[in-house]
């Protein structure tokens, strides 16, 4: 199963334009994701996502919360709290009265690190709360005319102050495209070409990716990423998947390609080093985060990680 694509909470698109409506959402029912500079609140005990009640919540202002949907049994929001002093929200979360949650421990975590190991419906619903979270920090202001402008809609959109202006903002998504690329080479065997940047753990090799160009379709944004970074042309470009990669806000779409030629030239600017390998040469390489030297596989929740498990296993 692909890592974050598993949000089923139901946004309630129509439903939470309706003030009355939200407000009917807050409440014991309600459960609350806290972010803290672009970190999610975890629950340290058991390293899960914190779900906070209404009661652990009812001390933070909330006026600016974002909602993310609704379940059988509960309405789930996301505050941003890193303007909130340590000591106000450390006494705000540490108060329950569930004999379930109580004694538990927090902490701020990055989902890049924690999402690996979260259960896939709490790890999609949390990196919709950071990616929403990220967007309004990001956003303050309208593009239109610099006015700063305020949450409307729950959250999902941003509207401007400015009487003569009132340019309404929308959460924006950039596309990129991420593709595996393979070739049978004459000695029979289907190669592919992976690539690693610089700044990467060491010996950790990924598929290529890049994002899309205004007025650039899909296919031929991964025809040009992939001559770009490896000097390597393609065809037979195939739509494979997607996912939601809000780090801090893109959609990763994943393509399989063959390559018309096999020789690299790599643009160092783009990578470091690109390289073919074989299935073969795959079942020698060592986990992300493992500490031994040699190659290693790319991250166990990324797309990347998804195309080249895909292709070894045809």
């Amino acid at each position: 199963m692909l890592h974050y694509t598993q949000m089923n909470l139901n946004r309630a698109s129509a439903e939470r334009k309706d003030p009355n409506w939200l407000l009917g959402q807050y409440g014991e029912k309600s459960r609350w994701l806290l972010v803290w500079n672009n970190k999610n609140l975890i629950v340290s005990n058991d390293r899960q996502l914190a779900l906070l009640s209404q009661s652990q919540v009812e001390t933070l202002d909330r006026a600016e919360a974002v909602f993310l949907g609704i379940d059988d049994t509960h309405s789930y929001f996301a505050l941003d709290v890193s303007e909130v002093e340590q000591e106000l929200l450390q006494g705000c979360i540490d108060v329950s009265f569930d004999e379930h949650t109580f004694n538990q421990t927090f902490h701020f975590e990055d989902m890049r690190t924690i999402g690996p190991k979260l259960d896939a419906e709490l790890a999609s619903v949390g990196v919709l709360a950071r990616g929403l979270c990220y967007w309004h920090k990001t956003h303050r202001f309208c593009g239109r005319c610099g006015s700063a402008n305020r949450p409307v809609e729950a959250g999902h959109a941003r509207l401007c102050n400015d009487k003569a202006c009132r340019h309404m903002t929308f959460p924006r998504t950039d596309p990129a495209v991420i593709m595996l690329v393979t070739h049978t080479f004459p000695d029979g065997i289907e190669r592919c070409l992976l690539g690693r940047q610089a700044q990467w753990p060491e010996g950790v090799f990924s598929t290529l990716a890049g994002f899309v160009d205004p007025g650039e379709t899909l296919e031929r944004a991964v025809n040009r990423e992939v001559k770009e970074e490896a000097g390597v042309e393609v065809d037979q470009v195939r739509y494979l998947t997607s996912q939601p990669w809000p780090f801090p806000s893109s959609i990763m779409l994943g393509f399989i390609a063959t390559a018309k030629s096999t020789d690299i030239f790599v643009e160092q600017d783009e990578l470091e080093q690109a390289q073919w390998f074989s299935r073969e040469d795959l079942d020698g390489f060592a986990e992300w985060g493992d500490d031994v030297p040699g190659y290693k596989l790319t991250r166990p929740d990324s797309i990347s990680r998804y195309l080249v498990e895909y292709w070894r296993q045809q």
